[in-house]
């Protein structure tokens, strides 16, 4: 006889996503929290039936996970994790044997893609034309042909190797680029070369392209900062789509302004949304997505499949997918 669990969740899905996940979680008990939340890293507030739940799904008050006495595993609803990307909390989990899992699955895909539009954007010049089609509506042939480029040959750093970066690595692959990729724990298995702080001065000042894909934490807040814009190569692009506190956007407004840097792309930046008066709105060269890279039409659906999935793994005592902890 299957074990039957009681399922928490705060996730605010839309009809037919909330629906999928109520009928197809069947027989296991689904409670929902009193105030449900949208699916980004902001705060959610405590619920009191969190401590009915075996398992959570969606984004659960941290401090409520340490009191929660029948949890066994959490499975965020985003590919971030930065509210609960803390050492008690990490090792409390490992303690109980509970399990945090995130939605990368869900999102590798719509980022890496969303990366390299970004990157076939400034190699075939598309905001230049862009702003000429807004603009003066001018014929500067010559020009744009004699600034394209192509990526075959030419070198990229990603910083915060996961799901999303090797997903982005075989979508570069066609193009023989030079890769390289920058992580907090590196495992052996990745499918580009590694390398450490000791060696990123001399690989940096070679990228032709700088990906950031970083998580926010302690180690990783204000990361990019003016002396990593100084030792990048002269004429090199810039891209965040990890999160807007790992970059000191002064140092990154000057960096463009400076021409240091040929452009950047970003999909997040400190605060979101960004102020209307914002400078980066303005910076040269400077283009912003409203943190969409993530974002697809079967966006809904494919985290309530991703947690059945999972779901079916918990059951059966398989490995889960896109396990933190």
């Amino acid at each position: 006889m299957q074990k039957q669990y009681t399922i928490w969740t705060n996730a605010k899905l839309p009809a037919a996503a909330a629906e999928k996940l109520a009928q197809s979680v069947r027989p296991h008990r689904l409670l929902y929290a009193s105030e449900m939340s949208s699916l980004n890293l902001t705060a959610s507030p405590p619920d009191s039936q969190l401590a009915e739940a075996d398992i959570a799904f969606g984004q659960p008050d941290v401090g409520q996970v340490f009191g929660s006495p029948k949890l066994r595993w959490i499975h965020l609803t985003t590919a971030g994790y930065t509210a609960y990307d803390r050492d008690d909390l990490r090792e409390h989990l490992q303690s109980r044997d509970m399990a945090l899992t995130n939605s990368s699955g869900v999102y590798d895909e719509p980022c890496a893609q969303h990366v390299l539009a970004m990157m076939m954007a400034f190699a075939r010049q598309l905001p230049e034309s862009l702003k000429t089609q807004s603009s003066s509506k001018g014929w500067p042939a010559d020009e744009r042909r004699r600034k394209s480029f192509l990526l075959n040959g030419q070198t990229a750093i990603v910083f915060g190797y996961g799901e999303i970066a090797t997903r982005l690595c075989e979508l570069l692959a066609p193009f023989r680029m030079n890769l390289f990729g920058v992580r907090r724990r590196v495992r052996g298995t990745e499918s580009i070369p590694m390398i450490d702080e000791s060696q990123l001065p001399d690989v940096l000042s070679n990228a032709d392209h700088v990906i950031n894909i970083l998580p926010a934490n302690a180690s990783t807040t204000g990361y990019f900062g003016e002396s990593k814009f100084e030792e990048m190569k002269q004429g090199a692009y810039f891209y965040n789509i990890g999160r807007g506190a790992t970059v000191q956007q002064d140092a990154l407004e000057q960096s463009l302004a400076s021409g240091k840097l040929a452009g950047a792309y970003l999909d997040v930046m400190t605060p979101e949304p960004l102020p209307v008066g914002h400078r980066l709105w303005t910076t040269p060269n400077c283009y912003i997505t409203p943190h969409t890279a993530g974002g697809f039409d079967e966006e809904m659906n494919g985290l309530v499949s991703h947690f059945l999935e999972n779901l079916r793994r918990f059951e059966s005592d398989e490995r889960l997918l896109n396990r933190v902890v």
